[in-house]
């Protein structure tokens, strides 16, 4: 069997060798973490990996950020990318709270039913919206925008 710290030191450098950040790198590896985490929970609930997954995933997406995970790759001017790999660490963070909130909501809730999920998909979505509301009106700026990852690489050569 693979040694599982191999794969996640490939990926390290792979993004190192992208121009990606520590910080950002760090951020990346936690959601993997944290969407792990969600997707087994989820078969403990018996929701079935494909469509149902990627429905919930939509539910949680769109009630965080506004923006199914397609309608969130048009913005971001994607094709096949990764809409993560594509996000600022802020979109990243709260996408991650999303995710994390579901989890706990789920484990706290047991639901039974897919749709018992897709409410809970939506509560857990709700606490990651509230903390966007709240930074946009402290900063007076959209925390969701067309930024992918070649125009942060970019800013971050600016700097």
């Amino acid at each position: 069997m693979q040694d599982p710290e191999l794969s996640i030191d490939r990926a390290l450098d792979q993004y190192l060798q992208l121009g990606y950040s520590e910080s950002w790198i760090n951020q990346r590896l936690k959601s993997i973490e944290i969407r792990k985490e969600l997707t087994d929970e989820w078969k403990n609930r018996g929701i079935k990996e494909g469509s149902q997954f990627a429905t919930l995933i939509d539910i949680i997406s769109s009630t965080w950020s506004g923006k199914t995970t397609k309608e969130y790759k048009m913005l971001k001017g994607l094709k096949k990318e990764n809409l993560r790999d594509n996000m600022t660490n802020t979109e990243l963070i709260l996408n991650m709270l999303a995710e994390a909130s579901t989890k706990d909501i789920s484990v706290a809730n047991e639901p039974g039913t897919f749709d018992e999920n897709k409410e809970v998909a939506q509560q857990g979505g709700n606490v990651a919206k509230v903390a966007l509301k709240e930074l946009e009106s402290k900063t007076g700026k959209k925390v969701v925008t067309s930024l992918n990852a070649t125009d942060i690489l970019k800013k971050q050569i600016d700097k």
